[in-house]
């Protein structure tokens, strides 16, 4: 019988997918690419819901993103607790990865469980450059949460002063 032929135990199967999950955390573009061309599902999620694609644009990297988005990742999945890619990315304040996911097909106005979308999270965390870019790609910033709140409101509440006035200059 030769190597090939041989199927994975479950312990080994759960310690490559650890591995995978690693590589999408870490950005190796070139690893994602060759893994998804071999077979890869590019929906992969792990033990909390998170796809590669949300592990990659969680950690600020652009080019796994694109390596994944081109495999036909979903940048709609969210995980376990309502969150989706591009909300994790405006959180963190990447927009370069914002940038991709839209390009890529992620729903500018796509919301949490909770109605929460990646513009109050931008708004919330004092992300300029993302709330401008979110509302020049359609997001909605009189869109109210599950709670009511506007990102106008998600920034007061937060003390982002700087999309606070970005917000209420918008909405005057």
């Amino acid at each position: 019988m030769s190597d090939k032929s041989r199927q994975m135990t479950p312990e080994e199967a759960a310690e490559f997918a650890e591995q995978v999950f690693n590589k999408a955390r870490e950005g190796d573009a070139a690893m994602m690419a060759a893994l998804l061309t071999k077979g890869l599902p590019p929906n992969l999620r792990n033990h909390k819901g998170d796809t590669l694609l949300m592990l990659a644009a969680y950690h600020g990297h652009v080019e796994t993103v694109k390596v994944l988005l081109e495999h036909k990742a979903d940048p709609e999945i969210r995980n376990d607790n309502g969150q989706s890619p591009i909300a994790g990315a405006a959180f963190k304040g990447d927009l370069a990865v914002v940038k991709a996911l839209v390009e890529g097909g992620a729903q500018v106005e796509g919301s949490s469980f909770d109605g929460r979308t990646a513009l109050m999270m931008a708004a919330m965390f004092n992300r300029v450059e993302i709330v401008d870019y979110l509302i020049s790609k359609g997001a909605d910033p009189k869109a109210k949460d599950a709670n009511g709140v506007s990102a106008l409101d998600a920034a007061k509440t937060m003390g982002a002063v700087d999309t606070t006035a970005q917000l209420q200059k918008l909405l005057a």
